[in-house]
């Protein structure tokens, strides 16, 4: 039985069919949609469009080729549905603005004026200046965002809830894009290895795929930025396995691509697209506020169109680079209408408005905070007397351990670093033989120690009589 899709994905595939009478063959129908979708994703179009006798086909083997099915009779003809008057469509909530996008975006192909890159919508921001989220807005994020570890080192947050974000993001993000893994699925390929049974091979490496990209994020966060090295090694890890050329993974397009399902034509040039980019994440560097320039993102990266494929993948994580360096929640992109999406990018393609996007943007967001303020509720506040003396703990802890000294009273007051205020000495000695109490050789590397250096220090006259009772 084919596999369900929606109407406006069959739609996309009848309207392409349509425009050649005489039939049109697989291999030149893949060509048309270019990397959107799949040799395989695409069969199981076909499928759904013949078993709703839309499209009848002639020939066999190679010379197979797909054609509409004729009208018999004179009874009215019913137009297939398009996304949105469905009855009872999942989307998100519009603003004015986001509902003309969307009206313009369920017009069929040919009613569209077709597009190419415009540099003016790149050249009318300024960061800082011009901002696509009010200020408003951008408060109310803040305020939904906001982690217990804010004030701790960049990406405290995103590593304690980091199992929950690798499931949520890599099934969200992948969703978006077709795949047809369940959460459950994901969970149990991410944290067993279990691939599902019946999955395509490709679905399989997308989640993967995801999961080696955000933990690059979460792990690397101290050498991860809104910068070019960072924007190739996501889609370097994000399209592994999963390109025609292989070559093509962490590097700018060469050659010429189209976007299925729209009139958006981008830059062909490979010298042009190398320059935007650097031109685009220099802008985005330079935004200050965090929501802002996950959004700038979200919005120019996939209109560039900067790799043969994978390009919203790449703008959905990067996206997620401000929020995880700023201990913000981060946004996994959890039960946001596909539709919704596609529609919100189209708008930004064609008619270069981010509208839809923002609002797309705002309710994702919300929802993704909805699904971690538990994770938030469990998790212990920070000590913020540790957090600022962080440094001097580690140098202390090595002093005493690598000089081989017992932990005693006296001699952790003696290896005192000098950057220790004279009122905080009383704390930092009892923090210090707090430390010392808990410390054992599978966690003696958060003061950079090797375990065998703990093992030695600790087995030279016992752990016990090292600390003073």
């Amino acid at each position: 039985m084919p596999k369900i899709v929606s109407p406006g994905e069959l739609n996309e595939i009848a309207e392409l069919i349509a425009r050649h009478p005489d039939g049109i063959g697989l291999e030149a129908l893949l060509r048309s949609v270019g990397n959107e979708i799949s040799r395989r994703t695409l069969q199981r179009r076909l499928a759904s469009l013949a078993a709703l006798a839309r499209i009848v086909t002639a020939g066999e083997g190679r010379a197979l080729k797909y054609r509409l099915a004729p009208v018999a009779g004179e009874g009215d003809i019913v137009p297939a549905l398009i996304p949105g008057q469905a009855s009872g469509e999942i989307y998100v909530p519009l603003s004015p603005e986001g509902e003309d996008i969307k009206a313009y975006v369920r017009q069929p192909l040919h009613q569209r004026r077709p597009v190419s890159y415009d540099i003016r919508f790149l050249e009318a921001y300024r960061p800082n200046e011009t901002f696509y989220l009010p200020a408003a807005l951008r408060a109310q994020l803040h305020s939904l965002g906001r982690s217990p570890a804010e004030q701790s080192a960049a990406g405290t947050f995103a590593r304690d809830i980091m199992n929950r974000l690798l499931i949520d993001l890599s099934w969200a993000s992948s969703r978006l894009e077709g795949n047809t893994y369940t959460r459950l699925d994901t969970e149990r390929l991410i944290e067993y290895g279990l691939a599902a049974e019946g999955k395509d091979g490709l679905e399989t490496q997308m989640i993967l795929n995801h999961k080696a990209a955000i933990e690059y994020l979460v792990r690397e966060v101290d050498g991860v930025g809104v910068n070019t090295e960072t924007i190739l090694a996501l889609h370097a890890l994000l399209s592994d396995g999963l390109l025609r050329d292989p070559q093509a993974g962490g590097r700018v397009r060469k050659r010429a691509v189209e976007i299925s399902g729209s009139v958006y034509l981008p830059i062909a040039l490979p010298q042009r697209l190398d320059a935007l980019l650097g031109i685009v994440l220099d802008m985005a560097g330079e935004i200050r506020d965090p929501f802002e320039q996950a959004f700038f993102l979200m919005a120019h990266l996939p209109y560039l169109q900067a790799f043969e494929d994978v390009n919203k993948r790449v703008s959905r994580l990067a996206a997620n680079i401000p929020l995880i360096r700023c201990n913000l929640c981060p946004l996994s992109f959890i039960d946001v209408p596909e539709q919704a999406y596609i529609d919100a990018m189209i708008g930004v393609y064609e008619l270069a408005r981010i509208e839809l996007l923002r609002d797309v943007f705002v309710w994702a967001y919300e929802r993704s905070c909805q699904q971690y303020v538990a994770v938030r509720q469990q998790l212990i506040p920070p000590d913020l007397f540790r957090l600022r003396y962080r440094a001097e703990l580690t140098e202390a802890v090595r002093s005493i351990v690598r000089g081989g000294r017992a932990a005693s009273t006296a001699a952790m007051r003696a290896v005192i670093p000098a950057t220790v205020a004279e009122g905080d000495r009383a704390k930092f000695v009892a923090l210090l033989a707090e430390e010392f109490k808990n410390l054992h050789e599978g966690n003696a590397i958060r003061f950079r120690l090797r375990p065998l250096e703990f093992v030695a220090w600790n087995q030279e006259s016992g752990k016990a009589d090292k600390l003073e009772k």
